[in-house]
């Protein structure tokens, strides 16, 4: 099941670079819980999947072009740790910098979703060492 939700994030991966934002909707479960951290453009947590969608559409209509790269990715049984850049420009300031994400998968869906701007804080919540 854990290579499943590896999966499950590359997929949010692909379909955020490609602009596919209905794919990205399916991958919610209806009842996604999204906390991001102190400091984030928009504060949190969205509860439910059109609020989760609500921000990352308000997110993309101040873009002209973002693309999310990959660090790396942890697999830790129903979670999945994802570090990436985040890189774009567009009508407001420049975005570029890194974050961790803290993906729960449960029936292939993102049940639970946490940002945090230190990776091996991210880590530590999951009993992990980097």
């Amino acid at each position: 099941m854990s290579q499943e939700n590896v999966e499950v994030v590359e997929a949010v991966i692909e379909a955020w670079n490609a602009g596919n934002m209905d794919a990205l909707r399916e991958l919610y479960d209806p009842d996604v819980i999204m906390r991001t951290p102190e400091g984030w453009p928009e504060s949190g947590p969205f509860v439910g999947r059109e609020a989760v969608m609500r921000h990352w559409e308000q997110q993309r209509e101040a873009l002209d072009a973002d693309v999310m790269e990959p660090i790396s990715v942890v697999n830790a049984a129903d979670r999945v740790v994802l570090r990436h850049a985040w890189r774009g420009v567009g009508h407001g300031p420049e975005v570029n910098f890194e974050v961790t994400n803290v993906f729960t998968v449960r029936k292939s869906r993102i049940s639970y979703q946490e940002f945090f701007w230190d990776h091996t804080e991210a880590l530590e919540t999951l009993g992990l060492e980097e």
